[in-house]
């Protein structure tokens, strides 16, 4: 008789409080709040194989955010006098939201620093977005950045991903910010059998067969993050580890910064600890940005293999 296979992670990420071995499992506090991020909704252009958050042209699990709605929570951080210096707007895909240009312009208006995760695919190049996006850098120059997904620096690895006929519009996308003097990262994936050097080099070619102004060796422009699968198996993380594994509490993504998520029939958004859990109701923190100062219980997978064994940020 075949003995069943164990389930992933069987036993763990259960008790926000103790590890699956009775280890007192790690948190993390909030120090201070330096980037608020908006999920501006989750239908997308695309449906890409491993996507965290399902993005599709289908998927309207979270709904768009108004222009209101994110000027309240803009508001919240001028009365109370947050120290938040970057606004991140995520998706989906931001340029389906019929208030983009709008909640751009708010944003930075109010002095913040914003970045914007997009595909750089059709949304973003309707000559309407492209006519606003090219006031916005006129008026605020410096203050935008744009950082396009793109999987692998070759075709075919990046539309294994993304689908067939993905890559030419994406590479015209960043050509167009490039040629028009915006600031732009790439987001690259680590999943592939090659090492950080070897990914960044060929990015490196292909920024420069494309005209495209990233320097591949910088971090912060060529971000390579490491893949998020909850089927994988992943080790807990406890109080010790922050000692055994060098790491420091304060340094992780959710001690400086929360996100805001409306779910699809919701009369209002509420906050979530991390750009990662959209989802899940553990993480969920109330509606204003003064009930989500509570420290995050490292409960889920994404915090062990993303944030703290992969060491990534989803801010500039």
């Amino acid at each position: 008789m075949t003995k069943p296979a164990r389930a992933t992670n069987s036993g763990k990420f259960n008790d926000p409080d103790i590890t699956a071995d009775g280890a007192p499992r790690a948190q993390v506090a909030l120090t201070t709040l330096e980037t608020l991020w908006f999920a501006t909704g989750t239908l997308c252009n695309l449906a890409c194989s491993h996507c965290y958050i399902e993005s599709s042209p289908t998927n309207d699990r979270l709904a768009y955010l108004s222009l209101a709605e994110v000027s309240g929570y803009l508001d919240e951080i001028a009365a109370c006098g947050l120290p938040t210096r970057e606004i991140g707007l995520t998706g989906g895909e931001p340029f389906m939201n019929p208030d983009i240009l709008p909640i751009l312009q708010t944003c930075l208006k109010r002095g913040f620093s914003v970045l914007l995760l997009s595909n750089a695919m059709r949304p973003m190049q309707r000559p309407r977005v492209q006519e606003g996006l090219l006031a916005l850098q006129k008026e605020y120059p410096g203050q935008l950045t744009i950082r396009v997904s793109l999987d692998h620096y070759a075709q075919d690895r990046h539309e294994r991903e993304r689908g067939a006929d993905s890559w030419s519009p994406a590479i015209a996308g960043l050509q167009w910010l490039s040629q028009n003097g915006f600031r732009i990262a790439v987001a690259g994936r680590s999943r592939w059998e090659e090492g950080d050097a070897d990914m960044r080099a060929g990015f490196a070619r292909l920024f420069a067969e494309t005209g495209i102004r990233i320097d591949a060796a910088d971090p912060a422009a060529l971000v390579l993050f490491p893949e998020m699968d909850e089927t994988a198996e992943v080790p807990e993380i406890t109080t010790a580890c922050w000692d055994i594994l060098d790491k420091k509490p304060e340094t992780m993504m959710c001690a400086t910064s929360r996100m805001v998520v409306k779910d699809k029939g919701a009369d209002s958004p509420h906050v979530v600890a991390c750009t990662l859990l959209p989802y899940d109701r553990r993480f969920a923190m109330g509606n204003t940005l003064a009930q989500a100062g509570r420290p995050i219980k490292l409960n889920h997978p994404h915090c062990a293999k993303f944030c703290v064994l992969g060491g990534a940020s989803c801010s500039a």
